[in-house]
């Protein structure tokens, strides 16, 4: 965990003081290694790391853009309400591949993105998140915070795509029978 830290705190310190402000809309692509505490005992990287190069691009994008001033600088913090990773092919220890993040739609609660990881042009896996920045015990209008953030288009209609990925998920949580 220590590493998990340790990594979002050089992303916020570069981000704030290094790297150039992006576009909220707009792609972001990072180039990664994968490291030796990436990896599980076959020397790939363990899938559950997937999970935290996810979070740190989206922090690098929250950082990098006006969404760091209008959320978090405002009592409110991200939630994840859902995420799925598909893996296609494993990335081999020191390989460095690709990683981009993109932004799928938002509606008034709920932000989306997918999370390609791509290796020598070829997609080895890829991630779905469905966001939120909540405030005390309420989600805030995603509308709002976008609009502040100055993005002048008021909609972006959540491809069907993704919003199948995630259309069963509250029904599974409300359905699963838990043993005693």
């Amino acid at each position: 965990m220590l590493y998990y830290w340790l990594n979002l705190l050089n992303i916020f310190i570069c981000s704030r003081l290094f790297w150039k402000k992006v576009d909220l809309t707009s792609n972001l692509t990072r180039k990664r290694r994968v490291s030796i505490l990436d990896c599980d005992t076959f020397r790939y990287m363990s899938n559950a790391k997937y999970a935290y190069y996810m979070d740190f691009i989206r922090f690098e994008k929250m950082f990098r853009s006006k969404l760091f001033e209008n959320t978090v600088k405002k009592g409110m913090y991200a939630v994840l309400g859902s995420q799925k990773i598909i893996y296609k092919k494993p990335l081999k220890m020191w390989s460095t591949f690709k990683i981009t993040l993109i932004l799928e739609g938002w509606d008034d609660k709920w932000v989306y993105h997918s999370q390609v990881f791509e290796q020598e042009d070829q997609v080895c896996a890829i991630g779905y998140t469905k966001a939120a920045f909540w405030r005390g015990k309420k989600a805030q209008d995603i509308r709002m915070i976008i609009k502040k953030c100055g993005i002048t288009k008021s909609e972006m209609d959540i491809p069907k795509r993704i919003l199948d990925i995630f259309k069963g998920d509250y029904d599974l949580l409300k359905n699963t029978v838990h043993p005693l």
